[in-house]
């Protein structure tokens, strides 16, 4: 006799990036040559993992009652403070309409945003090109997903087809929540240009007239592109205030390279005091049922090394050197890809670039008979190049053009 519900009985028995980095790593203690393109983790040349030394410390640093204490359900008032300071520095106007609640990692507040802005059956949507667990977590809460194509025909964001799945999802379901996963998108690279933004708000601001309309951005990666100011889109953005929903999620894995920490944020903003108010109590009450409240010692690390101007000057420094060292990865592969002919979208930051291919699924499986390991994904091969040593990716670049 089975006691799961019925819907529960049929869920998949691993995922399939960790499936194949578990595949990778077992092949390559084995003592063979392996090229491991899965993982989403920025790792050294010599396959280490990169952390930031300053980030280390601050953990080692928290006290022990700090860590075994509870913290408040919507989180530490400190690290919510610097979390909304870090994301809106330079954008004061968004910074004074800002709540937020912590989360377990960017992951959570995906979940918070599903919960609180769509209703059970509604769809989700999000670029054609999306990050995996996006399914996972719709088919765990009981929500669909519904994407737009990504890219039009001059490889650029294709804004129309968002404005007319836009319109299709309002007339059905009354409402709309869109995930865009910027700058550095989870799994093509992309990074939107200004004027792409300008497009994506215009089209929002014109639906949301008819109904209520979320757009939540998924950052995770922000720190990571070519920008000279990662926060620059935020001021695009402000034609949104008051008109459409406004979110981000926020992660302190990339950003510190402590991915097991799970210290995240969901930011909302708000600017009507009252609306606030409702928002951070519908939010502060998902928290206490679901994960209850967040690691205190996490939160209280995180929030130092975003607020301590000497600690902030030090990890700005350590990440220059890993984003560097991410850059010249993004410049070889580049320079080797292009005369291949492999079809990609612009590239120029991030941990992964998307390669795309018909055959997707039988290349995919070719090139981990040969050692060389990518996750593919419906028309194309998702590379993480976050996790691939420079000396390395001639071969890789050769794989995936076989």
């Amino acid at each position: 006799m089975r006691y799961l519900t019925p819907a529960r009985q049929t869920r998949p028995t691993g995922d399939v990036i960790f499936t194949l980095n578990a595949e990778a790593t077992r092949r390559k203690n084995a003592g063979e040559s392996v090229v491991n393109a899965t993982i989403g983790a920025l790792l050294n040349d010599d396959g280490t993992l990169a952390v930031l030394p300053t980030a280390a410390q601050a953990i080692k640093d928290v006290k022990a009652t700090e860590w075994a204490t509870y913290a408040p359900i919507p989180g530490s008032p400190e690290f919510l403070q610097a979390a909304i300071a870090d994301v809106f520095a330079g954008h004061p106007r968004f910074k004074a309409c800002a709540t937020a609640v912590a989360t377990p990692g960017g992951t959570g507040a995906l979940r918070h945003a599903l919960m609180n802005y769509l209703e059970p059956k509604q769809k989700l949507l999000t670029t054609s090109f999306y990050w995996g667990p996006y399914q996972t977590l719709c088919d765990e809460h009981e929500r669909d997903i519904d994407t737009f194509r990504m890219f039009a025909a001059d490889g650029t964001l294709d804004v129309a087809a968002l404005d007319a799945k836009l319109g299709e999802h309002l007339a059905s379901q009354g409402r709309a929540l869109i995930f865009l996963n910027d700058p550095c998108h989870n799994p093509t690279g992309y990074s939107m240009t200004q004027a792409e933004w300008r497009g994506v708000v215009q089209t929002l601001v014109k639906h949301a007239k008819t109904a209520p309309v979320t757009l939540l951005v998924d950052m995770a990666y922000f720190l990571y592109g070519r920008a000279a100011d990662p926060r620059a889109f935020v001021s695009e953005l402000e034609p949104l205030l008051g008109n459409v929903g406004l979110l981000f999620a926020w992660s302190a894995s990339k950003s510190f390279t402590h991915y097991g920490l799970r210290v995240g944020a969901l930011i909302a903003c708000e600017p009507d005091e009252k609306e606030r108010a409702v928002t951070a109590a519908a939010l502060a009450y998902a928290c206490r049922g679901t994960w209850s409240n967040c690691v205190r010692g996490g939160m209280s690390a995180i929030g130092k090394l975003l607020s301590d101007a000497a600690l902030v000057k030090a990890c700005d420094a350590e990440r220059e050197t890993l984003k560097a060292r991410l850059t010249a990865r993004v410049q070889k592969f580049n320079e080797l890809a292009k005369p291949k002919g492999l079809r990609y979208p612009r590239y120029e930051g991030g941990f992964f670039v998307t390669v795309f291919t018909d055959d997707w699924k039988e290349r995919g499986q070719r090139m981990a008979e040969q050692g060389v390991f990518v996750v593919p994904q419906p028309g194309a091969l998702r590379v993480a190049l976050c996790s691939v040593a420079e000396a390395d990716i001639p071969r890789l670049v050769t794989a995936l053009s076989a």
